[in-house]
């Protein structure tokens, strides 16, 4: 009896197993649970771990960690490289280069020899970001570094271009209205009027008086002409004789540059001059002065030297790639710093037909009203060339990057991101360039630290070349 009681089933034992079975399947749910959902997790790690913040040094792109921190270098605060695009969360680490050398390479991260990390290259890096120019590729400076390097954009605007270009000029004597002034007989300097150069003179003005026997006997035959014409016209002879003598004698004083009023003046007294005195044919200032007081002079004696400065010559060096925009008659300005604040105006009245070989240019000619001799010889100065101006697309010279082969400009994308581009140049004046080809009007380009944006891009440049092998 007891030993069926025993091994029958009770209500208790039942019990007991109930809750064995129940604990026993929560053991496995929970360690099914724990086993699906581990998986997740793994997944979730590595999301995290991939989309891990990294920090570079403004100034030294080189170094980067994965925590905020000061540089190394520099002291400078880290900035975090988390934007979208060059280096952002959109953005994945092709390989990392060494800083030192750009041709040493590796998959993973690693340091150099000397202990400094190597930097990641991004794919956007090597896709080369739409550029157009051969050897540059498009860089991504954020806005820290823009300050630091001092960056600044300028927008490409319609407007006038073509309007003026300047030179540099000096101010040279006419020489269509220099005079010499020569004697046509012996004789010897009695008296000098004008005795230095320099000096300004008057047209008529006396410039010395000149004692020539020849002169002497040339009057004299002339007033013996005179009176044989007058005792031929009381004969009987007829002819013309007497006048023919007259003439002859006449001409010859005029041929010495015997003035009128001297002729007339002998005709009238009868009696000759002993000296004769040389007048100025022009207005003007004495540039060469040959002849000293009691000098002897010598047919042919060139005397003094007398120059017209009313108009005076400007000649400009234009270089050879500018000869094709001057023409002659075009409007020109001259100024110089020995008159602040004045401008004289004239035209190009001369293109020199030949280029220097030495410095490339050609000389133009300006010709200038100076009424008041305000205008010295030798005077330096800018000249200024003026045409007919057009509406054209123009930006700052700044802006433009000459390599030699080619013009580039650098173009603001947006979001740090900047391009290069190639332009062509048209007309240049007042600091402003004139752009045929290549942007669009709003376009932004840069206009300062395009040197070191050029630089950068010509290293990005060379990042994908190696990318690509």
């Amino acid at each position: 009896m007891t030993s069926i009681e025993s091994s029958a089933p009770g209500p208790g034992r039942s019990l007991a197993r109930t809750l064995v079975v129940l604990g026993v399947g929560a053991l496995l749910g929970v360690g099914g649970t724990l086993l699906l959902r581990r998986p997740t997790a793994l997944s979730s790690a590595s999301a995290a771990e991939a989309k891990k913040q990294l920090y570079q040094c403004p100034m030294h792109p080189q170094v980067i960690q994965d925590h905020p921190g000061d540089c190394p270098i520099c002291s400078m605060k880290l900035v975090p490289l988390g934007e979208p695009g060059i280096g952002g969360e959109k953005d994945r680490i092709a390989f990392y280069r060494n800083p030192m050398d750009p041709s040493i390479h590796s998959p993973a991260p690693m340091k150099d020899g000397m202990g400094m990390d190597y930097i990641p290259v991004f794919e956007s890096e090597l896709k080369g970001e739409g550029t157009h120019v051969e050897g540059l590729a498009t860089v991504k400076i954020d806005p820290e570094r823009q300050q630091l390097i001092g960056l600044r954009t300028a927008g490409a605007t319609l407007g006038p271009v073509g309007g003026e270009w300047r030179s540099v000029g000096r101010v040279a004597v006419d020489e269509t209205r220099v005079h010499k002034v020569n004697v046509k007989v012996e004789g010897f300097v009695e008296k000098l009027f004008v005795d230095f150069m320099g000096k300004p003179v008057a047209q008529g003005q006396a410039l010395l008086t000149l004692y020539s026997p020849e002169l002497l006997s040339a009057q004299n035959e002339y007033l013996l002409a005179l009176k044989t014409e007058k005792a031929l016209a009381g004969s009987s002879v007829t002819g013309s004789s007497g006048a023919d003598l007259v003439n002859a004698a006449r001409q010859r004083l005029r041929l010495w540059d015997i003035p009128e009023s001297v002729i007339a003046a002998l005709e009238k007294t009868g009696q000759p001059t002993k000296t004769l005195t040389l007048f100025s044919p022009v207005s003007g200032v004495v540039t060469a002065k040959n002849v000293v007081q009691g000098a002897r002079l010598n047919a042919g004696d060139a005397l003094f030297e007398i120059t017209d400065l009313s108009q005076v010559w400007v000649l400009a060096d234009v270089y050879e790639g500018d000869l094709a925009s001057v023409r002659t008659g075009m409007a020109a300005a001259f100024t110089t710093e020995a008159l602040p604040n004045r401008t004289f105006t004239g035209k190009v009245s001369f293109l020199d037909p030949q280029v220097d070989p030495k410095t490339r240019t050609a000389k133009v000619r300006v010709a200038l009203p100076n009424p008041k001799g305000e205008l010295r010889p030798e005077l330096f100065g800018d000249v200024i060339f003026q045409s007919q101006t057009r509406k054209g697309l123009r930006i700052p010279q700044d802006a433009v990057v000459d390599s030699g082969t080619k013009k580039v400009v650098f173009l603001a994308l947006g979001s740090g991101k900047f391009q290069p581009r190639e332009v062509q140049l048209g007309a240049a004046s007042a600091g402003q360039v004139e752009i045929l080809s290549g942007l669009t009007p709003g376009d932004q380009v840069v206009t300062r630290a395009n040197f070191l944006i050029d630089s950068e891009s010509r290293l990005r440049s060379a990042l994908q070349s190696l990318g690509g092998k």
